[in-house]
């Protein structure tokens, strides 16, 4: 009996430790080539589900308040279970003359192996789906941990900040080794995009990803610091103003979203960049529109930005080199819309249900034309590698979890007055912006470290939009 009431005592302690190694978590995530590979993501698996035992022994010892948010975005659990739902459901061995109802294709090629088979599964591949499934209830747990453990002021503070420096070292490292010509990745020399930062990732256009959300992360933090407009009437007041800036941490945050926004042109990534730009404007409109707080100082940040990083400091970095990209890529040269179209035609086949999580690689070369040479295990458009694999089903669930978060995080520039809050909606609303651009010709959210990060960034729209701060 002692033990166990020193137990209930400390829960409250255990509670935090949750927490910092959930941050923890968050931060080792993209380290191993962004966990993209069965062992690195077997880690993140058993280290959150570990985290979630011992989450679940603290809630039975009510020592685990539910936040007001998490009540408020239970819609969000619907959509994500009932996904989680239905990946399991394509799992379940079905009478043949349902598969045949719900998925005809499925059962033509069951039957090529199987003539007298009377008993399938959805999915075209049983063992990956069962690890997509797996994989997709981690993505969901960090959404719920980001609700239940991020409900204080320092808490939001401790958070951001980790993903800023998170993505600061993937900044820091990655140019340094395309600079310096070490080019070293996770503890490995580099065997591809040689000449061009990856970070610790592995592909260019992931780390890019990355970066894009650390950024939207770092200027979120900066809106929520900035102070109301004021008139400076003498060169005494703008002086003082500029020392105050220069000596605070506004002004390391403004550095490393300059490095960051370096690191991230070297990437020669197209639509990374892009994406980058485009969500950046698009949500300084929306925040200039929907919201009253620091609008002028906000407008001044946004330039500066722009000026300062694009026309100035990138410029320096290789930003020519992205513009070159960019102007020399056509259809003639790029093979993704063909994947594309090919990718369409085999989600017809599989419509309603998908072909099974995590099967495109072994459907795809049943479709693609004689003109695609080059091997692809994933499609370069999230959204039709996602519909072609759970078919009208599961990505209706899935953009109705981005979509709804979104619009959270648009209400929260609109009706929020505290500057904290303001500046998580403006992060959410610019990082789920830019993932949702750069899926269109890639597959971050394929990459764990990134859908990982995309799923605390989700539940920061319902944190802005609903959170009341304890402290």
């Amino acid at each position: 009996m002692n033990v166990i009431n020193k137990i209930k005592t400390h829960s409250w302690q255990l509670e935090k430790i949750v927490f910092f190694l959930f941050l923890a978590l968050l931060v080792w995530m993209p380290l191993p080539v962004g966990s993209n590979r069965v062992w690195f993501l077997s880690i993140a698996e058993i280290w959150l589900f570990i985290l979630s035992i011992i989450l679940l022994f603290i809630y039975w010892q009510d020592k685990l308040e539910i936040p007001e948010v998490f009540k408020k975005a239970k819609v969000i659990h619907y959509l994500f279970i009932g996904y989680l739902g239905f990946i399991f459901f394509q799992l379940i061995p079905l009478p043949a003359f349902i598969v045949d109802l719900i998925s005809p294709r499925r059962l033509t090629s069951f039957r090529l192996m199987f003539p007298e088979g009377n008993w399938l599964s959805l999915s075209e591949n049983h063992h990956e789906s069962l690890m997509f499934f797996i994989e997709s209830v981690l993505y969901y747990l960090v959404f719920v941990f980001t609700l239940l453990l991020v409900n204080t002021r320092e808490r939001i503070k401790l958070l951001t900040w980790t993903i800023i420096y998170s993505a600061l070292f993937q900044a820091m490292y990655g140019s340094l080794m395309t600079l310096s010509g070490a080019e070293y990745g996770f503890f490995f020399e580099k065997y591809a995009y040689r000449g061009v930062t990856t970070g610790t990732f592995i592909n260019r256009n992931h780390l890019a990803g990355y970066l894009n959300m650390g950024l939207a992360v770092g200027i979120g933090v900066l809106i929520s610091g900035l102070g109301k407009d004021e008139v400076l009437r003498t060169a005494r007041h703008w002086y003082r103003k500029v020392v105050q800036l220069l000596l605070s941490k506004k002004a390391q945050l403004r550095v490393y979203i300059a490095l960051c926004t370096i690191a991230l042109v070297l990437t020669h990534s197209r639509m990374g960049n892009t994406a980058f730009f485009v969500s950046l404007t698009i949500a300084s409109l929306l925040a200039l529109k929907l919201t009253t707080h620091a609008r002028k100082t906000m407008m001044f940040l946004v330039i500066s930005i722009f000026i300062i990083d694009v026309l100035i400091v990138s410029a320096w970095f290789g930003l020519d080199k992205v513009a070159d990209r960019l102007e020399k890529t056509s259809v003639a040269t790029e093979q993704r819309d063909e994947v594309a179209l090919y990718t369409i035609k085999q989600w017809q086949d599989y419509f309603i249900t998908g072909s099974g999580g995590a099967t495109y690689q072994y459907i795809f070369p049943a479709y693609r034309g004689y003109e695609i040479k080059q091997y692809y295990d994933h499609t370069h458009n999230d959204i039709l590698e996602f519909a072609s694999e759970t078919g009208l089903i599961g990505i209706s669930l899935l953009i109705s979890i981005v979509f709804l978060s979104l619009y959270a995080a648009i209400k929260a520039l609109s009706l929020r007055r505290e500057p904290l809050m303001i500046g998580l909606a403006f992060t959410a609303t610019m990082a789920i912006l830019a993932l949702s651009i750069h899926s269109l010709v890639d597959f971050n959210l394929q990459i764990p470290a990134n859908a990982a990060t995309f799923m605390v960034i989700l539940a920061l729209a319902w944190i802005a939009r609903f959170y009341k701060i304890k402290s």
